[in-house]
């Protein structure tokens, strides 16, 4: 079609371009990390390889922006299994979760595999990169996209191809081989070229870059008691075969929906119940419990349970709040903004905090304080504690794991307990649901029901909370004694039906728009269930939607 459109790049510059020009060609960039890996068209995310016919308004997104760092390791997973596909023909990829700065994955063949595989996979990949294969969207009719499925034996994807109620499907294509993505992609495999494959049994490890520092791969850090966490929970999802969204979608369906919303609960309650055995069989040397995890984990709720469980023992549980151990409103750090980071470990009074526990572990009796968040004051209200024998402090906090928080306590008289959101099932094969979803659309129900947040503020606040989780907790979690695992399998074919409106009213103008149709995407994948009643009043998802036997 001939004739001109203007284009307005997000830098200012206005530019005239043929009707019909693709993105890349508007932006004439390169494959260098740094350069466009995507685009925003006035305001909707879009390939490169997208057309343009009218006057728009261009954002390029590149590796530094989250948005560009998911297209990348999107892409990246696509080359790795074209290239599993290439050195053992007819291998099934399974990407599991995320472990320290990398992908874990497993590789079923007829066989073992070993770490020569894994290195003769990297080499393959590589090779990939090197010659710039193409990675082309491919739009089908569902019940091509379905034929193709078929052929290649991938019951995961024609699962999720049941519950996709659009007429066509958007296919990747690298190669000869075609494949089903949650998201957009770049135009080759020329601009992944930051990566590394490392065996880790009986699996691998993706490693990519990171915003901070896309030129180079982060050293990979090993987590075993995460990494057993998580072989657990895959373990359970296998034996209970809800392991992918189109199990679980098959479950809402049938009437076993609610054998499964049973089974979780029980799981939990036995987790729970192990947790306080262990503690009870310790008690001459476990005084104290420390209890952290990332935001929306259901630290509250698990507490109290742990709690009940305690009772049950013949213990005597008493929860301290670290928030009334703040330091006065004057003495609190600041950020590099120079904001009052509420976060930092040294927004606590450590010295008056280790004072009190000792006191206690010590029998004698102490007067808590109390934190006047309104005056921004330490307040002394007249609360006396005093342990006996079966006492047990329960101590609930960002900073739970961290040392220094209870630098004077004996680390025998401490047991420490890191929980987590830990996903239990994926999209399918090739596309995980991340942890910081789960945790973040719990956040936003939450958040709108007993704070009256909108999404748009629970979103926008969002990359702060994660910052202080990759400051305060996530480098202390191999310090826990045991971890939980608090997700449950069933949960967001419950949350949905609380998310999805509240994402839905995200104004189209607003900046946490891109992420409320990312996550409105994420959710469509899900059948709906429509009855919450059989939810249990002490499950950790009550924290979240409500109607919690241990709230107001």
């Amino acid at each position: 079609m001939d004739g001109k459109i203007k284009v307005t790049v997000s830098d200012g510059k206005i530019k005239e371009c043929n009707i019909g020009s693709t993105i890349l060609e508007v932006l004439g960039s390169g494959k260098e990390i740094g350069e466009p890996l995507i685009a925003l068209v006035d305001g909707e995310v879009q390939e490169l390889s997208k057309r343009l016919h009218y006057d728009v308004t261009l954002t390029p997104i590149n590796i530094f922006n989250p948005l560009g760092l998911r297209t990348y390791l999107r892409s990246l997973t696509f080359v790795l299994i074209r290239a599993v596909e290439d050195v053992l023909k007819g291998a099934r990829v399974t990407i599991e979760h995320s472990l320290s700065k990398g992908l874990y994955g497993e590789i079923h063949y007829n066989r073992r595999i070993n770490k020569d595989d894994i290195n003769l996979i990297k080499k393959r990949m590589f090779e990939i990169v090197e010659t710039d294969e193409p990675i082309e969207k491919i739009k089908v009719k569902k019940e091509e996209a379905v034929r193709i499925f078929k052929d290649y034996g991938m019951e995961d994807k024609l699962r999720l191809l049941k519950y996709i109620e659009f007429p066509y499907i958007n296919l990747y294509k690298c190669g000869y081989l075609y494949d089903y993505f949650y998201g957009p992609m770049v135009q080759s495999a020329g601009y992944l070229k930051v990566f590394d494959l490392i065996y880790y049994d009986p699996g691998f490890i993706l490693l990519y870059p990171s915003q901070e520092n896309p030129h180079i791969v982060p050293e990979f850090k090993d987590l075993p008691k995460l990494a057993k966490v998580f072989k657990e929970t895959e373990d359970w999802s296998k034996i209970h075969g809800v392991y992918d969204v189109g199990l679980l979608n098959e479950k809402v369906e049938s009437q076993e929906f609610k054998d499964i919303v049973l089974v979780a609960e029980a799981l939990h309650e036995k987790k729970i119940a192990n947790i306080a055995d262990k503690i009870y069989e310790n008690r001459d040397r476990i005084k104290i419990v420390l209890i952290a995890g990332p935001s929306s984990s259901g630290k509250t709720t698990f507490a109290k349970r742990l709690s009940i469980q305690l009772k049950v023992l013949g213990m005597k549980p008493y929860a301290i709040s670290l928030d009334d151990y703040f330091v006065n409103r004057q003495y609190t750090p600041k950020d590099e903004k120079g904001n009052y980071d509420f976060e930092s470990i040294r927004a606590l009074d450590i010295d008056l905090f280790n004072k009190n526990l000792l006191d206690l572990l010590n029998y004698k009796e102490i007067e808590l304080p109390s934190f006047n968040f309104i005056k921004g004051e330490r307040e002394w209200l007249g609360y006396k504690y005093k342990m006996d024998k079966d006492s047990i402090l329960i101590i609930e906090g960002i900073h739970g794991l961290n040392e220094t928080l209870t630098s004077s306590i004996p680390k025998e008289n401490k047991y420490k307990i890191y929980i987590s959101a830990l996903t239990q099932l994926n999209i399918d094969d090739h596309n995980r649901i991340p942890t910081t979803d789960v945790r973040l659309l719990r956040r936003i129900v939450r958040d709108n029901m007993s704070r009256g947040r909108d999404a748009q503020a629970t979103i926008l606040s969002w990359p702060q909370v994660r910052e202080g989780e990759e400051k305060n907790i996530f480098p202390y979690q191999e310090e826990a004694d045991i971890m939980f695992n608090s997700t449950l399998v069933y949960e967001m074919s419950i949350l949905k039906k609380y998310a999805e409106p509240l994402l839905k009213n995200v104004d189209v103008k607003s900046t946490a728009y891109i992420e409320a149709r990312r996550l409105l995407l994420f959710l469509s994948y899900f059948k709906e269930s429509l009855d919450d009643n059989i939810i249990p009043l002490n499950s950790i998802l009550r924290e979240f939607i409500g109607g919690s036997c241990f709230y107001n």
